[in-house]
């Protein structure tokens, strides 16, 4: 059983993400939901985790909100995801509230109390992760990994040089890249690859309940064909949790561009490190066939357990 604190800022593929980790209870421990502004307003983002943990029924998981914006820059949101931040789908008003505090805390707390036993699962903006690393900087050596989808060594999504999530927050994501640990990097190079096309959408149909979530959302980025459609990117940074033999990891030193008129935001990444410590895991390629049996096989079981 794999222990995970998943930061994010849902958004339709943060949605994804979390059912993936939902159905994966037999292998997933999830301790514990962070919200950060994002593809949304932090508001939206944290109404969104809360309506999604009660549609996938994560009982007591606490949820609990963090920072609105970037540390330093102008706000910088996502377009993709619709008003609400989950595009078409439409999911029932929360029950309960967010948790007491900020998600800061929540992050150094949780980490203290069990270290070495939680990977952090970052796929939003990388704010809060970067203020929990300079309120108490042993949270490096706590977490037993840092998994985040973000960044690329090829292109961008936002802009040419830009990953969003990298964009949204540069000075933070060169804080975590700095903070002295090896970040595992999802990047788009890999997630683009994991598409939904129309075979996926088929095995989405049948899911029930869990259908009205999954085939809008899927959708929603653009148009699914035979030959490929939207990827789901967050969802990736869960799969590796789930089995890392999907993806081939590189190390690399990355730095992030935090002044270019044109690459703010950019992920320049190394691979030719030449003596020095490499501060990531860069995905350079993954087993698309065996990804979305993974990814179908707990929705399927997700499935079964909310009728």
């Amino acid at each position: 059983m794999k222990k995970v604190l998943i930061d994010c800022d849902p958004g339709i593929d943060d949605a994804l993400a979390l059912a993936l980790a939902a159905g994966s209870a037999d292998s997933l421990d999830l301790v514990g939901v962070t919200t950060v502004g994002g593809n949304v307003d932090l508001e939206l983002t944290t109404a969104n985790a809360l309506a999604l943990r009660d549609f996938l029924q994560l009982g007591d998981v606490p949820v609990t909100p963090g920072s609105a914006g970037a540390l330093l820059r102008r706000t910088v949101r996502a377009t993709v995801h619709g008003t609400t931040g989950l595009g078409d789908v439409v999911l029932p008003v929360p029950a309960r509230g967010p948790s007491e505090g900020h998600a800061v805390d929540f992050i150094v707390e949780t980490l203290k109390a069990a270290p070495g036993e939680i990977t952090l699962v970052a796929v939003g903006p990388l704010s809060n992760v970067a203020l929990a690393v300079r309120r108490e900087p042993r949270v490096v050596e706590w977490a037993r990994d840092l998994v985040i989808m973000g960044g690329s060594y090829t292109r961008g999504n936002h802009n040419p040089a830009a990953e969003f999530n990298m964009l949204a927050d540069p000075e933070a994501a060169a804080i975590v890249f700095e903070a002295g640990w090896t970040v595992t990097m999802l990047g788009l190079d890999v997630t683009l690859k994991a598409a939904v096309n129309s075979a996926v959408l088929d095995r989405m149909r049948p899911l029930g309940r869990l259908a009205d979530l999954l085939v809008p959302a899927a959708q929603f980025y653009g148009t699914v064909t035979a030959e490929g459609g939207p990827a789901i990117h967050d969802a990736c940074a869960v799969a590796y949790v789930l089995d890392p033999a999907l993806f081939t990891c590189v190390p690399a030193v990355v730095n992030v561009e935090t002044a270019g008129e044109f690459t703010r935001g950019m992920t320049v990444t190394d691979f030719k490190v030449a003596g020095r410590e490499p501060n990531a895991l860069v995905a350079t390629a993954v087993d698309v066939p065996a990804f979305w049996d993974l990814v179908i096989g707990a929705y399927e079981k997700l499935a079964t357990r909310l009728g």
